[in-house]
């Protein structure tokens, strides 16, 4: 039998918003979703909130209790968000549907609903997406009547479960190499714990010294980026000296290249330069911290004004030793985290930061650290290599499926 185009309204019992009800962490209520519970496309009960409802009490909520097999779907979100979906199944946590996801109930004689939520992630149905959106500037929206008239093809019952069940192989592939990943990562963390200890702590009693002390003996070795109005967006040029952002620092990815100042603006902004080796701190937001060393044969530029730049003298501190011990978990909480008291988080004023001490172990262990650093990213970078074929893999695939080449 060949797939029949269908209206997404035909494949489901019911496609609703969530119910509004009050909330209360204390209350030992009933979780109740919230878009987070599905930000990573799975339904995460630990992402969720907590209905002033009782198990014993349910009522008029009884409804909206999800059942195996729901699919959530976000509809008011950012547009790289927008229609996300995640599968409810096989979740002993019971949850309430909340405000602000869709829930879509299959119809079970009809529809798969690991085919339906793969739909939901091709090309075919993101193409139909912005057809039926409002974009604000930070928001997009659909309504629930417009995504029933959308249309998919659907095979019969048996050919949509093999599809599912190619893709979910697929998927566990790329998952498989992600997770070796983290793996990576963790071990790295646990070679530095071994050697050095918590930097916090110091429990092997290192020497500790400043970051004056650790930086190369010339102008501009620790510097915040401009104020905002040196880099104004009229004196960005087509191609010339490059603006280095925070998305180098936050994605380690100097491919990124947005904007540029011309040789004039340049010379004027001179103190703010950025040379290979450099490593370069993101000193705002959710992602305050995290860093980057600027690989060698990067463009000449500047840091923008929501970086800070370091020039480590590697006599005194490895640049490998440096970031993990700045990214260590007690040294962040410590020095960065909310007991500091801003509302919009943001770096500590260089005064302060200038005097947060960092263990000092000798240059040698420091060495053999990087050593071992090294070999865990030549095993990383194989492992990222594999990702890239396998999620192009899984993508290819995703998209045959919807276009009835699969099967």
């Amino acid at each position: 039998m060949k797939s029949k185009e269908l209206l997404i309204e035909d494949c489901f019992q019911f496609i609703r918003n969530g119910i509004s009800v009050k909330q209360n962490p204390d209350s030992g209520g009933l979780p109740i979703t919230r878009i987070e519970t599905i930000s990573k496309a799975v339904v995460n009960p630990k992402r969720v909130g907590y209905a002033d409802i009782q198990d014993n009490n349910l009522g008029r909520y009884e409804d909206y209790i999800l059942k195996n097999g729901d699919i959530l779907m976000s509809h008011i979100n950012s547009m790289k968000y927008l229609g996300k979906s995640a599968i409810y199944e096989d979740n002993p946590v019971k949850l309430i549907h909340g405000m602000n996801l869709l829930c879509l109930r299959p119809i079970n004689e009809k529809c798969f609903p690991k085919y339906i939520n793969y739909f939901f992630s091709s090309g075919q149905f993101k193409t139909q997406l912005p057809k039926i959106s409002n974009q604000s500037v930070n928001q997009a929206s659909f309504p629930a009547g417009k995504l029933k008239k959308l249309k998919i093809n659907l095979p019969p019952l048996e050919t949509q479960k093999r599809i599912a069940q190619i893709l979910d192989d697929a998927a566990a592939l790329r998952d498989k190499t992600a997770q070796l990943l983290k793996e990576y990562d963790l071990l790295a963390q646990s070679i530095f714990l071994d050697m050095f200890g918590d930097v916090v702590n110091n429990p092997k009693n290192w020497k500790t010294k400043t970051i004056e002390d650790l930086v190369t003996n010339e102008k501009g070795s620790i510097k915040r980026g401009p104020f905002g109005g040196a880099l104004k967006k009229e004196i960005f040029v087509e191609d010339g000296y490059l603006v280095y952002e925070q998305f180098h620092a936050l994605n380690n990815d100097f491919s990124f290249e947005r904007y540029y100042i011309g040789e004039s603006d340049f010379q004027r902004l001179k103190g703010f330069v950025v040379k290979p080796g450099d490593i370069i701190i993101s000193c705002s937001g959710v992602y305050l911290g995290k860093l980057a060393i600027v690989p060698e044969a990067s463009k000449p530029g500047i840091i923008n004004q929501a970086l800070l730049k370091i020039s480590l003298d590697e006599s005194k501190m490895k640049r490998d030793f440096f970031v993990f011990h700045f990214t260590q978990e007690n040294f962040r909480n410590k020095y960065f985290g909310a007991n500091r008291g801003a509302g919009i988080p943001n770096f500590p004023p260089m005064a302060s930061f200038k005097k947060f001490p960092f263990i000092s172990p000798p240059i040698n262990l420091q060495n053999l650290f990087a050593e071992k650093i090294a070999l865990i990213e030549q095993q990383k970078a194989l492992a990222k290599q594999e990702q890239r074929e396998s999620e192009d893999l899984f993508n290819c695939l995703l998209q045959k499926a919807f276009k009835g080449e699969l099967v």
